[in-house]
């Protein structure tokens, strides 16, 4: 499939299925952290980069193909920032038509300043938007955001966004060791968190492969030092373990390309969904996927991790 992937394993919401409507990497953020490589070029015009009757009929297929349990959630989760598919609030609407699982959205929020946009995901069940940071200086040196995208604009969308949201708005911040992980940038960052009341917020760290090599976590010091300045409703959430879907591409070779070009997996991760899905043929598989020319390793915390090969890092790539 083009535009559907998983089901994946996620500790928030299970067992979810992806619904990708832009292509790698179109954002208008270019953040520190990101697993999916650099933003070349930073893109913020709302267009639909895919014909959205296809991408809903992947969404029809994928959910007809599983039986009832095995998916939790349906994702809309861009490789790059969902907002930017100028179609997301029907297919919002008509895949909400097609089943009652429950929906999210994941976001950096960029755009919620905009009215038409904040009506549009006012059905989904949970929307995810990102706040990495309390500051204009930090925002600029965190999310390096296109230059109209401005710290003030964005925090000014959430906070409308809340009043008019009565679904489950869930604020991601990511900490980065030395950047945003101390007492001042956590005393900021809670601030601005308390003008959007957000009914969770969940604290993330770069564990899958951050695009810039000198990106580090910010270790178990830091964690705790957000949790207790963020407040009661701050938690820690770690990537979930768990078996990929791998069904439903052409091929097996595809269907990682699929997942990977979303969520980059540890190769010990990936030898172990396949030992699951097809055992006694790692080996053959991943000399497979190397060979596609699709895929690439990049390597992170001394960690071996699986890519898609048009994501741009700043090192050469390994295989």
């Amino acid at each position: 499939m083009k535009y559907v992937f998983g089901p994946v394993p996620s500790r928030r919401l299970g067992q979810s299925l992806g619904i990708d409507p832009v292509p790698l990497k179109t954002c208008n953020w270019n953040c520190v952290y990101c697993q999916l490589g650099r933003s070349k070029p930073l893109v913020n015009q709302r267009r639909e980069y895919f014909p959205r009757q296809e991408i809903l009929a992947e969404a029809m297929q994928a959910l007809t193909a599983h039986t009832p349990g095995e998916i939790d959630w349906v994702t809309f989760v861009g490789s790059g920032e969902t907002t930017l598919h100028a179609g997301l609030g029907w297919l919002i609407r008509e895949v909400k038509a097609l089943t009652a699982l429950p929906l999210a959205v994941i976001t950096n929020g960029s755009l919620l300043y905009q009215p038409k946009l904040r009506q549009e995901l006012l059905i989904a069940d949970a929307v995810l938007p990102s706040l990495d940071a309390g500051s204009a200086p930090l925002y600029r040196k965190i999310n390096r955001s296109y230059p109209k995208l401005s710290f003030e604009r964005l925090v000014e969308g959430l906070i409308a966004f809340r009043k008019e949201y009565k679904g489950r708005l869930w604020v991601e911040v990511m900490l980065v060791r030395g950047l945003n992980d101390t007492e001042a940038a956590l005393g900021e960052i809670a601030a601005v968190l308390g003008r959007i009341q957000p009914d969770e917020v969940h604290i993330l760290q770069p564990e899958r492969p951050p695009v810039e090599a000198w990106v580090q976590p910010p270790g178990e010091e830091g964690l705790l030092r957000a949790r207790a300045i963020l407040g009661n409703i701050a938690r820690v959430v770690h990537p979930a373990s768990g078996s990929f879907d791998l069904g439903g591409a052409g091929s097996l070779v595809e269907a990682i390309i699929g997942i990977i070009t979303r969520h980059p997996i540890r190769e010990e991760e990936l030898m172990e969904t396949l030992e699951r899905f097809l055992p006694g043929e790692v080996a053959e598989t991943l000399t497979a996927l190397a060979l596609s020319g699709k895929a690439q390793v990049v390597e992170r915390y001394g960690v071996r991790f699986w890519s898609a090969s048009s994501a741009h890092y700043p090192e050469q790539k390994i295989l």
